[in-house]
């Protein structure tokens, strides 16, 4: 009685260690990483690991404790690919509740395949990762020798399992909140430019054009034209950043911000563009913010007005193709980027596990090819 006594206060002090790591966890990977150690240390296993699971049904390994040698192979390649069944029984609906599987199928491929040592771990309990009605991934453990949960075993990791869950949407919705407070952000800088900076460059420009009238002189007269020359350009590229911070006409969609900022750069577009509004709020900035940056490396060095841009979601993923006809430069793919502009492209396209190429040449115009997986709502 007594041990048993004692296992409780372990197993209630190990829950109060994991509400707290849960409840101070600012960075996904990391929280899960130390929620997982304490969960195993309480009740005496030995290995487990967290699959986040998106809408689409793809998972990923977002956390493992002591992974035996069949399992953690080529780092971990054997939990990141291919299927098995807690997974696709979470897919498919099936798995609602803290379950005994009664056997791993990627325990049995690291013995069928020779991955190596298993540890004698053949079977493991997973839980689906919970808060109300949504369904984040799964948290499986595991032990040597261990074919069978008790349901107080089950009921302590279904507990927990909804701890995690909670805290994977408090993260969620402060990413959501830090995010909205960035465009808040935005719109404040963008209004206080237009309001200020934007209007006294406009009042410049009237000055000197009135101040032009009221000389003979052929020098001030030039020095005036000059003036006017460079606050005018001013004046655009205040407009042009202004846009940067607030796109107006995004509301609208990709194509109407898309056609209006080249207007605002005095280029020509023509955009071909489908599926977009089924796109999440996150990948359609990533994308405005492709188009914006190629078309200001149009504007400043293709010596061209005319720009094509098609951009088009499939099933798993989002084709984004934008092509100039100017003069082109001369870029080797082993290189580094030539400009800041497409360096930050393509930040921002790999930040979604996507990929970018370029084709330019001199007198044959550029060509920038995007491809981005289609994922649904982010988990990051």
């Amino acid at each position: 009685m007594a041990s048993e006594g004692s296992q409780q206060i372990r197993e209630l002090l190990a829950i109060k260690a994991i509400a707290e790591a849960l409840n101070k966890g600012t960075e996904m990977t990391c929280m899960l990483h130390e929620v997982l150690e304490k969960l195993l240390d309480a009740i005496d296993l030995k290995t487990g690991w967290i699959f986040l699971i998106d809408d689409k049904g793809k998972y990923e390994l977002a956390a493992s404790y002591e992974l035996p040698e069949g399992l953690s192979k080529d780092n971990k390649e054997p939990m990141c690919v291919g299927e098995c069944w807690c997974v696709n029984q979470y897919n498919d609906g099936r798995l609602k509740k803290a379950s005994n599987i009664f056997g791993c199928k990627r325990l049995e491929d690291a013995v069928k395949f020779n991955w190596g040592d298993t540890n004698n771990i053949s079977h493991h309990a997973t839980v689906p990762i919970m808060a109300g009605d949504e369904k984040f991934g799964l948290l499986n453990v595991a032990s040597p020798n261990k074919k069978e949960f008790t349901e107080k075993e089950l009921a302590l990791l279904e507990s927990v399992s909804f701890q995690i869950g909670t805290a994977i949407k408090r993260l969620k919705l402060s990413e959501q909140e830090q995010a909205m407070s960035v465009v808040a952000e935005r719109n404040r800088l963008a209004r206080d430019l237009h309001d200020s900076v934007n209007q006294l460059l406009f009042s410049l420009m009237l000055t000197v054009r009135g101040t032009k009238e009221m000389t003979d002189d052929p020098e001030i007269k030039q020095m005036l034209e000059y003036m006017q020359e460079l606050s005018q350009e001013a004046l655009q590229e205040m407009r042009a950043l202004i846009w940067q911070l607030r796109p107006q006409g995004l509301e609208n969609g990709l194509v109407s911000a898309l056609l209006n900022y080249g207007k605002v750069l005095n280029l020509q577009v023509e955009a071909d563009v489908k599926g977009t509004k089924e796109l999440p709020n996150d990948m359609e900035e990533c994308i405005w913010r492709i188009g914006q940056e190629a078309l200001n490396n149009c504007k400043k060095y293709a010596s061209s007005k005319n720009v094509y841009i098609n951009i088009e979601k499939f099933e798993d993923k989002v084709l984004i193709i934008i092509k100039d006809n100017g003069i082109g430069f001369d870029y080797e793919v082993a290189k580094q980027l030539p400009s800041l502009g497409l360096s930050s492209m393509k930040e921002r396209v790999a930040s979604l596990s996507g990929t970018l190429e370029i084709k330019s040449s001199i007198g044959a115009g550029t060509t920038i090819h995007v491809e981005i997986p289609f994922k649904g709502e982010s988990l990051k």
